[in-house]
């Protein structure tokens, strides 16, 4: 079961059941948001499956249609942006893992000491996926942003003039709400592009916050349920229509070093990420990346990232945006 939220020409919005052959979203009665669906299963104790069933309507949109209009919207989104909490984690995959080592040797020469990438993603593999009721070992973390960094299916990713590089992290992204008692739902989960300064990154492990603080994007569709164990996808980049690299990728927990619960649980168990209310956003990290491969990206190429898994493929186009120069701040 998936499900897309998109605008309607006259403005209003809507929630739409993907169809069967991909192609036609069942609009869902009485569902405006997924926020809104994701409330009042919690309300009344039940799946967002099960809510599903009983809304979805007759009646057919054109997906296509709305994805070439622009229409197509995030899966989730908060009235409050500031209370949608944008993270994340990385060294999950063996490819975020390798990638950030050349880095390292970049930096430090080949006979450096094993990076700190290496020893996290090794401390992954030991104690990433603990037994039922237990704790495993603490991931990698950082905080990408608040819903204003979430920028819908199409639209243009900017890279701000005083970033060194923009690049593309295919990633699955699990999607949560907090319940009225601070309690943490999973909704669902989505593709996602978390889109990233590897350049800035590589100068200093100490620069990885400041790298991260860019936009991202997630969608076009939610996936309800369970995750599959196996996530088979590709991660293209394409300049004027020609595609420059493509790279298969295998995400799921087959291929990670820490269980989604593992991730979750260390998230999670800071109160100010149980706030009543607030919405979340948690990228799993990426298992190939084209940085990695050498590739230097520039203003107008566009990343796509499909997996079967969740339908339609992500697509955006990075766009360059003017320099603000100093920002100052103002004595009150």
């Amino acid at each position: 079961m998936r499900l897309v939220q998109y605008t309607t020409i006259d403005g209003g919005r809507r929630v739409g059941r993907v169809s069967d052959d991909g192609n036609r979203l069942h609009p869902l009665d009485n569902t405006s948001t997924v926020l809104e669906l994701a409330e009042a299963a919690i309300a009344e104790g039940a799946s967002i499956a099960s809510l599903v069933e009983k809304r979805t309507g007759t009646a057919t949109v054109d997906y296509g249609e709305l994805l070439r209009d622009g229409r197509v919207l995030a899966p989730v989104d908060h009235p409050e942006p500031a209370r949608f909490l944008v993270t994340g984690t990385g060294l999950t995959h063996t490819g975020s893992a390798a990638a950030r080592d050349k880095m390292h040797v970049l930096t430090h020469g080949e006979d450096a000491e094993e990076s700190d990438s290496l020893k996290i993603f090794r401390m992954g593999l030991e104690g990433g996926k603990p037994g039922a009721g237990e704790i495993g070992i603490q991931p990698e973390w950082f905080f990408k942003g608040v819903g204003t960094c979430v920028v819908r299916p199409g639209a243009d990713l900017p890279m701000p003039a005083f970033a060194k590089a923009g690049a593309e992290e295919a990633e699955i992204v699990g999607l949560y709400l907090n319940g009225p008692d601070g309690r943490p739902y999973r909704i669902g989960y989505a593709l996602g592009n978390e889109y990233s300064d590897h350049v800035t990154e590589a100068e200093n492990y100490l620069y990885l916050a400041h790298s991260k603080l860019r936009s991202c994007s997630i969608g076009p569709e939610l996936l309800i349920g369970d995750l599959p164990e196996e996530v088979r996808g590709h991660s293209r980049i394409l300049r004027d229509g020609t595609v420059i690299w493509e790279q298969e990728f295998l995400s799921g927990e087959a291929h990670m070093s820490h269980s989604i619960a593992n991730l979750e649980h260390f998230h999670f168990r800071y109160p100010m990420h149980r706030r009543a209310g607030d919405l979340h956003a948690y990228f799993f990290g990426a298992a190939v990346m084209s940085y990695a491969s050498g590739i230097k990206t520039a203003s107008g190429d566009e990343y796509e990232i499909q997996a079967q898994a969740f339908g339609k493929p992500l697509r955006n186009r990075m766009v360059s945006v003017p320099d603000e120069g100093l920002v100052a701040v103002t004595r009150l």
